[in-house]
């Protein structure tokens, strides 16, 4: 499978609940940062954990997937019922069909303000 392809499958496996199917597509020492939150996921069963136990009600759309060899991008949209809509701009590293390695900056929409400096040089969105 080409990177891209391993990373639209782990997006689609996510949303389908399918954990023994992201399991397959993460290598047994992957490590995933997500700086945001200032934390570090290593290894497949701590990663497919991670997703399989966050609170129920949401889905995930993905808004795009750019691939540069075996560096994958991808930006996806998470509505949540409970807690809102959150986006993931996630950057991957594929090595023989796996991701190897991800760095995940996740945040909810809105969650940084506009500061007032700016406001009369930015339009909402």
């Amino acid at each position: 499978m080409e990177p891209s392809g391993v990373i639209e499958a782990l997006w689609d496996r996510i949303q389908a609940r399918d954990w023994s199917g992201v399991a397959d597509l993460v290598a047994e020492d992957v490590v995933v940062e997500w700086p945001v939150s200032a934390e570090r996921i290593v290894g497949n069963k701590n990663f497919v954990a991670v997703n399989s136990e966050y609170p129920g009600g949401w889905s995930i759309r993905v808004l795009r997937i750019v691939a540069d060899g075996n560096e994958v991008v991808s930006e996806v949209e998470v509505p949540h019922d409970e807690f809102g809509v959150f986006r993931a701009a996630s950057f991957w590293t594929i090595q023989r069909g796996r991701i190897v390695r991800g760095r995940e900056y996740w945040t909810s929409v809105g969650a940084d303000p506009r500061p007032e400096w700016r406001a009369a040089l930015v339009e909402p969105m």
